[in-house]
């Protein structure tokens, strides 16, 4: 509710556009009835979830202006915030998409904030931790770009956090949108991909702050958010990553992917087991 009602009080002209995919709380029925008189909010109900790309397809098809944020739920942005990504974006006219500098609560930088293009050899770097001896050999870069003391108030990069970013309707219908075969995870990866590819630049905004307070799904059913973050992750490879047309790694990498899913299921069962103490302990 909070972030709703932050995203109203943008001092830039808003229309808001809530998708409920199927949630199993009272939320919708409280967005409706608080906000029953605001013109400015429509409310859309899935009668199931159709998952996070699809759903913001549905808020676009609705939305009518030139820019689309899109914004998680549990994202709280300031006033200021849209006006200032939209004086951004009208610099930099070749932009397609523009992320924010996303920190959690206690003020501490998402690592998804500036991202490469997570390449079967990134991954493995970042995985193995060699992506730390990125400096002196640039052939181990991992796919998080390394911290800069000072970073570029606006600055290029391949891909930014999903949670809150600011996509043109141009750049966006000229992608056809996110694609829906991902269900969860990877689907801001994909778009900033296709939208670079299509000859925009995806910019990282670090002097525009987002609070994002993480990890409420993941929480409460981890296996079901780990299972589409694995499916996706081989869809992305199977997209975009050279190596995939190499069949020996494009199975080994299947392989590596399903069978890390299958390792952690002891560890997803037992955060869903100490989510569900939790919940207890504070009810």
């Amino acid at each position: 509710m909070a972030g709703i009602r932050n995203a109203l009080h943008s001092t830039a002209a808003v229309e808001l556009i809530v998708v409920d995919n199927a949630s199993e709380d009272r939320l919708p029925a409280r967005v409706e009835h608080e906000f029953a008189e605001d013109a400015r909010l429509r409310l859309l109900r899935n009668e199931r979830n159709l998952g996070f790309g699809t759903a913001c397809n549905q808020a676009s098809r609705l939305a009518v202006g030139d820019m689309i944020m899109f914004l998680n739920p549990d994202c709280l942005i300031e006033d200021s915030t849209i006006a200032a990504l939209r004086e951004v974006a009208a610099a930099h006219p070749d932009a397609g998409l523009l992320g924010v500098h996303v920190v959690d609560s206690q003020g501490r930088g998402e690592r998804a904030n500036r991202r490469r293009d997570p390449l079967l050899q990134r991954a493995l770097a970042t995985a193995t931790g060699l992506s730390r001896l990125q400096q002196r050999f640039p052939n181990l870069a991992g796919v998080e770009l390394p911290s800069a003391l000072a970073m570029a108030p606006v600055e290029a990069v391949d891909a930014v956090s999903g949670a809150c970013m600011m996509v043109s309707r141009r750049a966006f219908d000229a992608v056809g949108g996110f694609d829906e075969g991902y269900f969860l995870h990877c689907e801001d990866l994909d778009l900033c991909r296709r939208i670079r590819d299509a000859g925009f630049k995806v910019l990282h905004v670090a002097s525009i702050r987002v609070v994002h307070a993480q990890g409420s799904s993941s929480r409460s059913r981890p296996a079901f958010v780990a299972f589409h973050k694995h499916r996706s992750m081989w869809r992305y490879f199977r997209k975009f990553d050279p190596a995939a047309r190499n069949p020996v790694l494009r199975s080994l990498v299947w392989l590596g992917v399903w069978a890390h899913f299958s390792c952690m299921l002891p560890v997803y069962a037992w955060r869903r087991l100490r989510h569900r103490r939790e919940s207890v302990d504070e009810a």
